[in-house]
């Protein structure tokens, strides 16, 4: 386990002192309770302070970065930079998934793959780094990975809902979304839908469910829209 903390903390660019502190956070609840490692094994308390660590971080980064955007609005972008796909997403550039220790049942399940295990670690992560070198440590961590490329990530809480708004407000026609296949197992399925703007493909996505298949299409969609502009 050791080599494999080694090579997550060099991909995360941050040496702990305290190697327990990123193993805890990478470990599940399921892990635990096999190895009878007790509630504090897991990475549920990390996940509680590192949620709380990336809220800050992102309110003031976004405070500075928009000076004349209303609460509503910058609210709304930080839900869609802290979301579980959004985190997901970014764990993804870590290869986060490698890394979470599980126990039988749900790596069966599929809960290697599956956004809101991921997103937790993400979070415990960062609360991990906050507890074994600081504030600036975690707000290092958290600009470099999470908070970098918000123009596309403030898109994730709900890009369908901009896609419509960008496709209404310039009278492009109608949207459609239909599911293309589902593929796996009845416990872990992975659904890909497209959407289609007047008869004509114009973004894919995949996802554990369909909403979130849809969103990612929905995703993909807004940028290929975004590079004919």
């Amino acid at each position: 386990m050791h080599k494999e903390i080694d090579s997550l903390a060099a991909a995360i660019g941050y040496r702990f002192r305290d190697e327990k502190l990123l193993e805890q956070a990478v470990t599940h609840s399921s892990f635990s309770n096999e190895r009878k490692l007790g509630k504090s094994g897991n990475y549920e308390r990390l996940e509680f302070l590192g949620d709380a660590v990336l809220e800050l971080v992102c309110s003031a980064h976004l405070f500075a970065y928009y000076p004349d955007k209303p609460e509503g609005e910058l609210t709304r972008i930080r839900a869609s930079l802290v979301c579980e796909p959004a985190l997901a997403f970014c764990a993804h550039n870590l290869s986060l998934s490698d890394y979470i220790r599980l126990g039988k049942g749900e790596e069966a399940q599929g809960g290697r793959e599956r956004e809101s295990v991921i997103a937790d670690v993400m979070e415990a992560i960062t609360g991990a780094i906050y507890l074994d070198g600081g504030f600036e440590a975690a707000r290092d961590f958290i600009m470099t990975f999470i908070l970098n490329d918000i123009e596309t990530k403030g898109l994730f809480y709900d890009a369908k809902t901009v896609l419509q708004e960008t496709v209404q407000g310039e009278g492009m026609g109608k949207l459609e979304y239909k599911l293309l296949r589902e593929e796996g197992p009845e416990h872990n399925k992975l659904f890909t839908s497209a959407v289609y703007l007047n008869g004509e493909a114009i973004g894919e996505g995949t996802g554990r469910n369909k909403k979130t298949a849809e969103q990612n299409a929905a995703l993909e969609a807004i940028q290929e829209l975004r590079k004919g502009n």
